[in-house]
């Protein structure tokens, strides 16, 4: 049953990812010009990351470092999901979109030391947030969904273990 739910959405992701990133390569030649979207509020604009979210980057070893960080939270996130109830279908989603954020990522690391495609700008004048790509979104949703969800299984178990004691 969870499978119906993480396989498609893993497979979406995965592949919408690819496709932007490839459309914003092959379209905006030159790296770093944005280009007007929803005026200057969403723009395009490809930005190579080498480094992690928000421009962390730890030097020459930044790509091998990310990818091996990536590989064990794929582990972690395969633990979770294997554990995930056949009905839980928030958790399998987040699980779902977290991992297939990391893939996207991987696969450019993979694919080019430049780093990681980023190309959707979002600000207003100089006050930008870092650009990012559809793996990131996923990756982001996905870890809030996932942290709210733990959260409220931890409230429950707690409800259940203050009326057991009762």
């Amino acid at each position: 049953m969870k499978a119906i739910v993480a396989v498609p959405v893993f497979l979406v992701v995965v592949v919408l990812d690819f496709i932007t990133k490839a459309v914003a390569v092959s379209t905006m030649v030159t790296a770093g010009v944005p280009r007007p979207v929803i005026g200057d509020w969403v723009r395009f604009a490809l930005v190579y990351n080498p480094g992690a979210a928000f421009g962390l980057h730890l030097g020459p070893y930044s790509r091998w470092l990310f990818m091996t960080l990536t590989v064990v939270a794929l582990g972690v996130l395969w633990r979770l999901y294997r554990q995930a109830a056949d009905d839980d279908m928030k958790k399998v989603l987040a699980i779902a979109l977290v991992a297939a954020g990391a893939v996207g990522n991987v696969i450019d690391r993979i694919r080019s030391e430049l780093g990681v495609v980023d190309f959707i700008d979002v600000g207003i004048g100089l006050h930008r947030w870092p650009t990012f790509n559809v793996a990131d979104m996923a990756v982001s949703t996905g870890a809030i969904l996932l942290a709210l969800v733990l959260w409220q299984e931890e409230r429950c178990q707690e409800a259940a273990l203050a009326a057991s004691e009762s």
